[in-house]
């Protein structure tokens, strides 16, 4: 499921840093690697510490996490909407993505000098944006004009796309992102969704702070938090620096004594790494063994014959039943056979929806 984050932000907030700090393995996990498959994208493990105690109950011969594609995306310059600078490719790199990961510099250095002159990551943040809306205000537009006559000789559907994009287009007008808007009808929905629109896709803001404020953050991550709170968008702070050293050091254990140092329970990267899979809305389930245990990752609210299928095409297919065990029942009674003598493996049919940390047996016929 090749389902990505870009990574977007001005020059020197700390963009390129924290995307080498994710594709540094030993930045995550003192066994999953990470690999890159294009010069600026890295396949990234998600950081699970279920996956952790399943590999420790079954001792498999093979391990594979859940990942995640991080894009480091070209920078920006105002006037990308127009095509100033990288202008083009940064748009289409974002339009090509699932959702943002969108850096700001909350952090005064003297040494390293702001694109804009002064530390102001509210102002940054509307620079990038502005570039968004400008270009989605033009595709809504595009699209208006044409739907318009549709509707005026009485195209049902048509009528229904011009609510839809009026409804962006006012937000759109009034600064607000695309996904601002909600809609009710499943129709409406489906159609908004189909505009990819720069600006409906989920962001999370990445507060890049000093060492100090890593834990609690400062006033320009308040200021962040203020100018947010009605976009629908999530938060998180870390210290890119720090990340860096702590992705230079050669063992887990020292990672760890690091983090102990330094008052925190885990890297920011982690963190990250677990914030952008949920950004893209998606849960892992679980099959385990001696043989292999292995993470599946799923968009929530999938059916079983669906998750089934990303296995392979031919157990949805096929689909007979799914046998069911909940994680914490696996862990608490020490396995599978334990929780089957226990009656605690349920058996689901087409209808069940797969919930996140379940480990799955699919019984299917071809």
């Amino acid at each position: 499921m090749a389902l990505q984050c870009g990574i977007v932000g001005l020059p020197n907030v700390g963009k390129s840093t924290l995307f080498n700090c994710l594709s540094n393995a030993k930045a995550q996990s003192a066994n999953f690697p990470f690999c890159t498959i294009e010069p600026n994208v890295g396949v990234i493990t998600v950081p699970d510490d279920r996956l952790t105690k399943l590999v420790e109950m079954c001792n498999p011969r093979s391990v594979v996490p859940a990942t995640v594609e991080i894009v480091d995306i070209a920078g920006l310059v105002k006037g990308a909407s127009k095509g100033e600078g990288l202008g083009n490719k940064f748009l289409a790199n974002i339009r090509e993505t699932d959702a943002i990961i969108h850096v700001l510099r909350c952090f005064d250095d003297d040494n390293i000098t702001h694109v804009d002159g002064s530390v102001d990551p509210v102002r940054d943040k509307e620079i990038i944006d502005y570039e968004l809306l400008l270009k989605d205000l033009e595709t809504v537009e595009s699209r208006l004009n044409k739907t318009q006559k549709a509707a005026a000789a009485g195209d049902k559907t048509a009528r229904m796309q011009v609510e839809v994009l009026s409804a962006i287009k006012d937000a759109l007008d009034h600064g607000r992102p695309a996904r601002s808007v909600t809609f009710d009808s499943v129709d409406e929905q489906k159609f908004a969704r189909e505009l990819f629109l720069l600006t409906s896709k989920p962001v999370l803001y990445v507060c890049n702070v000093d060492d100090d404020a890593a834990a609690d953050g400062n006033a320009y991550v308040d200021a962040v938090r203020e100018a947010i709170k009605d976009e629908n968008a999530q938060l998180l702070i870390l210290a890119a620096r720090t990340e860096s050293e702590i992705a230079e050091l050669d063992t887990y254990e020292e990672r760890q004594e690091f983090l102990a140092e330094i008052g925190l329970a885990e890297s920011g990267v982690s963190r990250l790494i677990r914030a952008a899979y949920a950004l893209l809305d998606l849960q892992t389930y679980f099959t385990a063994g001696p043989d292999e245990v292995r993470a599946w990752t799923f968009r929530r609210g999938s059916k079983a014959p669906q998750c089934a299928g990303i296995i392979h095409t031919d157990f949805e297919k096929g689909f007979i039943r799914a046998e069911v065990i909940k994680y914490d029942d696996y862990v608490t009674l020490g396995g599978e056979t334990p929780v089957r003598e226990a009656g605690k493996m349920a058996v689901e049919g087409k209808e069940y929806v797969v919930n996140d940390g379940d480990i799955m047996h699919f019984r299917f016929n071809v």
